[in-house]
């Protein structure tokens, strides 16, 4: 038995999750693999090889409670085979219709990497003025690379009142601003953040960066962020430089919380959706 499927048997058995229940898991994610596939896997008649498998490989480290890249270090660099080398920006697509001005903004940007980024952390920083609009977003992730290469993160914000400035994007940490895609009928930017150097297997990283509102700034009434792909853990924190909201809601659950001067959301496992919050003044 190779490295990989004992490294896969051994935590499947440590974890004491059967292949069906590990199959239920995975679809939950959003990840299609049989079970006589996983079988194949942990007794080392086949390996992931192809880039869904691989994908694959990244959701497994996280419901078996490995470290970012533990399995995928043993697996060795792929064997070229099939049109997946050549890959277009598909990845996004999982979340958004190809029809879609997100999918259509995508198009000429390089998102191969972004299944390929295990999400550790992410923690999100709104201000809303005290006129009642939206301000500043600040950002930090925490990413850790399951194969050598990925080299950016692409960031993609949507506003609903489509009649405004886009924001201005700035790299705050660790990365540079690349391409930026701006579509203001759609109230929708895309941009690419560069980290300093392709990252190696297992390697992380933690960006940091900045979106900030022209005047006039469009008025407040929510802020949601849209997970594509499981993540360790989730902070948000909504600061109100003036009087704060009537009411609140969290948009996980539709739960009503208590409005204050601040807004916070932690969250551990956070599962493919939307996080975030609504309210009203």
């Amino acid at each position: 038995m190779d490295e990989f499927a004992q490294a896969l048997r051994t935590a499947i058995t440590n974890r004491g999750l059967g292949l069906e229940r590990l199959r239920e898991h995975l679809s939950q994610n959003g990840v299609s693999v049989s079970m006589a596939t996983l079988s194949y896997w942990q007794t080392g008649r086949s390996r992931p090889e192809r880039q869904k498998s691989l994908q694959a490989v990244v959701h497994l480290e996280h419901i078996l409670q490995l470290p970012p890249g533990h399995l995928s270090e043993l697996l060795g660099p792929p064997r070229p085979r099939g049109r997946w080398l050549r890959h277009a920006p598909a990845p996004m697509s999982a979340f958004w219709s190809p029809q879609t001005p997100v999918e259509r903004a995508l198009n000429g940007l390089d998102t191969q990497w972004d299944d390929q980024l295990l999400r550790v952390s992410q923690q999100d920083f709104v201000t809303i003025g005290a006129d009642r609009t939206e301000r500043v977003f600040r950002s930090r992730q925490v990413l850790s690379a399951s194969m050598t290469g990925p080299d950016r993160w692409v960031v993609i914000m949507h506003v609903d009142d489509h009649d405004r400035p886009l924001p201005l994007v700035s790299a705050l940490k660790n990365c540079t601003v690349g391409q930026v895609v701006r579509e203001p009928a759609e109230g929708l930017l895309v941009a690419e953040l560069l980290f300093e150097r392709p990252l190696r297997k297992g390697e992380s990283i933690v960006i940091e960066h900045e979106l900030v509102n022209q005047d006039p700034c469009p008025p407040a009434t929510n802020y949601e962020r849209k997970f594509r792909l499981p993540t360790r853990e989730y902070v948000l924190e909504v600061t109100f430089e003036g009087a704060p909201p009537r009411s609140a809601v969290q948009l996980a659950d539709g739960s009503a919380v208590a409005p204050g001067h601040t807004l916070l959301d932690v969250a551990l496992d956070v599962r493919p959706g939307v996080r975030g919050f609504s309210w009203t003044w």
